[in-house]
């Protein structure tokens, strides 16, 4: 895992040495996905809160998409080195919740929920510039080449990895009907895997994650109650399980797998696939 870090940190080098604006772009688009997912992740934990009777995290003026109020530097580096990431936790005061295990769980669905809407529209908009971007000629070519137009939005082919992390070739912008859109695309998809990454990531059943309070509410109908040390501990646990490799390759694989059947399911509603 080391290694892949010190290999992604050598090509960013590399790339800030041979192309410094396009580095700079390139940091830019991802600094914002990133700080857009996570905020919005934590506003949607609080202002369910809200909803369900507790205004702590209003009060403490985490209601605001103001970075400051929400980004912890741990996990804001570790979703760029590593794919996966968390913010500073709302806080909630489960006391004030008119229903503890039903507030509970609509609060920690929240946030994975408006990841999950997010990577889902996104994607549905990629698939849409995707077809205004490129020239009819293009895009039939490519459909007769491959069967599918998956490539031309997968990070996996060079045409989809220089729209969402560098710039295309002018080869492949002569293509193109209208080459401003890459710049949009290049944000929707970078949105959408990053919403992915954070919904799967929060889905794990492991504290402090979402994923075990929804488990906790639900199959083990609110059995498990940990402290604040417990929370600590496991979030240490947590911390070296990503940094170790073992989680982060196996999100890797849900991700893509995920990903690609989604992407090709709206190719194939609007005659893409």
């Amino acid at each position: 895992m080391f290694s892949s870090v010190i290999s992604r940190l050598q090509y960013w080098f590399q790339y800030l040495t041979s192309d410094p604006l396009g580095f700079i772009v390139y940091v830019l688009y991802t600094a914002v996905t990133i700080l857009l997912s996570l905020i919005l992740h934590e506003i949607a934990h609080g202002y369910m809160a809200l909803r369900c009777g507790d205004p702590t995290a209003k009060w403490m003026g985490r209601l605001t998409l103001d970075p400051r109020k929400h980004l912890d530097p741990i996990g804001t580096i570790s979703m760029l080195v590593i794919g996966v990431g968390w913010a500073k936790p709302v806080p909630v005061n489960p006391r004030n919740f008119r229903n503890y295990r039903r507030d509970d769980f609509l609060v920690s669905v929240a946030g994975i929920a408006t990841n999950l809407t997010l990577f889902i529209l996104c994607t549905a908009l990629s698939v849409g510039v995707n077809g205004l971007m490129w020239n009819r000629e293009f895009l039939a070519v490519v459909r007769d080449t491959s069967g599918t137009l998956e490539y031309l939005l997968s990070t996996d082919y060079v045409i989809g990895y220089s729209i969402a992390y560098g710039e295309l070739d002018p080869v492949w912008v002569a293509d193109m009907s209208a080459p401003w859109l890459m710049y949009v695309q290049r944000f929707l998809l970078l949105m959408a895997r990053t919403n992915l990454a954070l919904a799967v990531f929060n889905l794990l059943p492991i504290p402090p994650l979402d994923g075990f309070h929804l488990l906790n509410d639900t199959l083990l109908k609110g059995r498990i109650s940990l402290n604040q040390q417990t929370f600590r501990i496991t979030h240490i646990i947590l911390l070296v399980l990503c940094f170790s490799g073992f989680l982060t390759n196996l999100l890797h694989t849900v991700n893509t797998n995920v990903y690609s059947a989604v992407l090709n399911l709206f190719l194939k509603m609007t005659g893409g696939a």
